[in-house]
């Protein structure tokens, strides 16, 4: 199912004649990790988190070295109720686990809410439905083909 997720991703960025680079590296389970892996900044990640709120499940994208900030997303959404969803409801949602998530809410027919700072590198990364599988692409064309609601929905995480 992960590498069918993959050809979804490879051929809506093929579709829109968009240029990417795939890695294939050995399995990461942290963003710490996927950085190290990629050998690039931990920041240019873009971490897909699938949220729900008071409409239903969404999907945040935010950067790698960033959390989502839970009070920034009631007060932006105005929910009252917001949790993560369950690894189980993860799984059902996108047939994926945790950290190998694209962060093309589009492909599960989910809502996508991208954190505007995200924008600050040229180029972002992520894993694509598996977690030895990495695209990088221009943060420009990831806004041209998700058009996500941009906010700023996420805090720097401690250290």
């Amino acid at each position: 199912m992960t590498e069918m997720v993959f050809d979804r991703v490879e051929s809506l960025l093929k579709q829109h004649g968009i240029t990417f680079q795939v890695t294939r590296h050995e399995p990461v389970y942290t963003s710490e990790e996927a950085a190290r892996v990629r050998g690039t900044p931990l920041a240019s990640g873009a971490k897909a988190l699938i949220v729900k709120g008071e409409a239903g499940f969404v999907m945040f994208v935010v950067p790698a070295d960033r959390k989502l900030d839970s009070h920034a997303v009631r007060r932006a959404k105005c929910w009252k109720k917001m949790r993560f969803a369950t690894r189980e409801e993860v799984l059902e949602l996108t047939s994926l686990a945790p950290g190998s998530i694209p962060p093309f809410g589009s492909l599960f027919g989910l809502p996508t809410l991208c954190d505007r700072r995200l924008g600050e590198n040229e180029v972002i990364n992520f894993n694509a439905g598996d977690h030895a599988i990495s695209v990088s692409m221009q943060y420009a064309s990831y806004l041209q083909i998700e058009e996500p609601e941009l906010g700023i929905f996420a805090v720097e995480s401690a250290p």
